[in-house]
């Protein structure tokens, strides 16, 4: 034992060594940096003078959710504060922390190789209960012995696999509880080559969908959870919103999602800061591509890839062409997770932290999952990107607790979902990517979606519209039987019948724009004054152009009439 503790010891500092010494500098400065970012953001100060006390965890629910009342009301730490690890108390330290350290667990996976049906190749890591129990599980969580363990299905976020710290974290502390984890790497990830002409992007569902139906076969007594991270969390999200009430999971959890991706491009480049995120996860990006280049050269533009200094670059020479998208706001739109919320059918716990500088509060759909019955949002104010530490010493991450808590209380409840066979899977209401979502940048850089969708005001209206369309797709079976009998009645009296068709046919095109002249009045009229101040502001901001324009144009003729006048005075 000694010996192989003094042999992977030896490998360490022989890794150790070969990374160049700027790098170590490099890193060296950059936390120093972040410690004095830190107390400007005064986030320990402000701890400091509440108490350590914590900040409480905002949950979003609809006051009708069973899956509230029944599981989340139940959960402790759902219900309690959540306080920051005190020399970690910035979103930027622990987002770095997390992942230069991160202080994982230590154990090893069982590893299980998975062949899709195109041939790709995933590699599934264990970590059995057994594994980690010691013969010392926890009590209040053990499953009886005549019940099969319950699995947890993790998919991980961008370029992580089950190597990452804060995967290491929920697959221990999982396992602990008395539970199988089992994590789901994407392809060409965790040490396993690329075996077909298909990569995994944040959007990509299947290889989920087929994990899933594989584990449900294999052991269809045994119940199954989800958990994703980041783009993980994406993934899960869309998969639930597309497959409805038909998939084999009981519940999951969505943990740091960024919701939606258009809005998360333009919010990670805003700032140096999150432009420092950018580059690191291009550079993660590029190194995934490095791994596998033979088939990034031949299905994608390498030179593009090379040159990439951002995620948008990469998807823009890579995962757009991949995927066969046609822009990469295209990709960007029919990926995001946040138009497949209200379709989610099981339940799912969001967590989310305010001050993530990877993924933007401002993508969160909080109407939306307050709308749903199934969806219940948790939010604190610090965190991070998957990190939120805490306690003195940073060994644990809040979220896995929050997690593993509300699947045990879920899983012995009895509002666990049970899969239904449909036959088509669910569909978000406008979702075609014509329909955005598209995004407005403000003067003070804040990123928010434009709501296309009708004001209160105008909702009777548009059902009168509405009802109209529908009364004039019946119409054939009426209007145009009667139009039919007046056209034949037009050869004995061509004049008469021509006027009544006439007549009649000016009738239906009346009932169908009487509603509209009557929907564009009213909306004229809640503009009047917009319009009058977009007129004031136009001439307002115009005026020296137009005045300068003016001047040049009629000032001589103005100053010959002027000086004309004084002159015969």
């Amino acid at each position: 034992m000694d010996s192989q503790a003094s042999n992977s010891y030896f490998l360490i500092l022989q890794s150790l060594s070969q990374i160049p010494i700027h790098h170590y500098l490099i890193a060296t400065a950059f936390l120093i940096i972040v410690y004095l970012y830190n107390f400007i953001e005064c986030h320990f100060l402000q701890d400091f003078f509440s108490g350590f006390t914590g900040s409480p965890v905002q949950l979003t629910y609809n006051s009708c959710s069973q899956i509230y009342h029944g599981v989340v009301s139940n959960c402790e730490i759902l219900h309690g504060k959540y306080l920051t690890t005190p020399w970690l108390s910035t979103p930027h330290i622990q987002t770095c922390f997390l992942n230069f350290f991160g202080r994982p667990p230590r154990f090893n996976y069982k590893r299980e190789l998975f062949t899709t049906p195109d041939g790709g190749t995933l590699a599934l890591d264990w970590l059995m209960a057994s594994d980690v129990s010691g013969g010392a599980v926890d009590t209040d969580s053990v499953v009886s012995e005549h019940e099969s363990t319950p699995t947890v299905v993790v998919i991980p976020g961008l370029t992580s696999d089950s190597s990452s710290a804060y995967l290491k974290h929920l697959a221990y502390h999982t396992a602990k509880r008395g539970w199988n984890v089992v994590v789901s790497n994407h392809r060409g990830l965790g040490g396993v080559s690329i075996t077909s002409d298909c990569f995994y992007n944040a959007g990509w569902t299947e290889d989920t969908r087929t994990v899933v139906n594989y584990l449900h076969k294999e052991q269809p007594e045994t119940t199954l959870f989800l958990v994703g991270t980041s783009i993980g969390a994406n993934i899960l999200i869309k998969y639930l919103g597309e497959d409805g009430e038909k998939i084999p999971v009981a519940g999951a959890a969505a943990v740091c999602s960024p919701w939606d991706l258009l809005i998360g491009d333009r919010f990670i480049t805003r700032r140096r800061v999150q432009k420092f995120y950018d580059r690191a996860l291009a550079i993660g990006l590029q190194g995934y591509a490095k791994l596998h280049q033979p088939l990034f050269t031949r299905l994608a533009n390498w030179e593009g890839i090379e040159k990439s200094l951002s995620i948008r670059d990469f998807d823009n020479h890579a995962t757009r062409i991949v995927g066969k998208y046609e822009t990469v706001d295209t990709y960007y739109r029919r990926c995001s997770s946040s138009t497949y919320v209200q379709s989610v059918s099981l339940p799912l716990l969001c967590i989310s932290a305010l001050d993530d500088p990877v993924c933007t509060r401002e993508a969160i759909p909080w109407d939306e999952c307050r709308a749903n019955k199934n969806i219940v949002l948790a939010t604190v104010k610090h965190g991070g990107h998957l990190a939120f530490f805490e306690g003195i010493t940073a060994s644990s991450l809040w979220w896995v607790r929050a997690v593993n808590e509300f699947l045990s209380v879920l899983h012995s409840s009895q509002y666990m979902h049970v899969q239904k066979k449909m036959s088509k899977p669910s569909t978000p209401v406008h979702s075609s990517i014509d329909q955005g979502p598209y995004v407005n940048v403000t003067e003070d850089g804040m990123v928010a979606a434009l709501n296309k969708e009708p004001t209160m005001d105008n909702v009777e209206e548009l059902h009168v519209i509405q009802d109209t369309h529908e009364v004039h797709a019946s119409v054939p079976e009426e209007k145009v039987n009667e139009v039919d009998e007046l056209v034949t009645n037009a050869k004995s009296d061509d004049s008469s019948g021509v006027a009544q068709a006439s007549s009649a046919h000016d009738g239906m095109v009346l009932d169908v724009i009487k509603p509209l002249k009557r929907y564009i009045g009213q909306l004229s009229r809640q503009s009047r004054w917009s319009f009058w101040l977009l007129v004031y502001i136009a001439i307002t901001t115009s005026w020296p152009l137009v005045g300068s324009v003016l001047y040049f144009v009629f000032g001589k003729k103005v100053r010959d009439i002027l000086l004309g006048g004084l002159g015969r005075r």
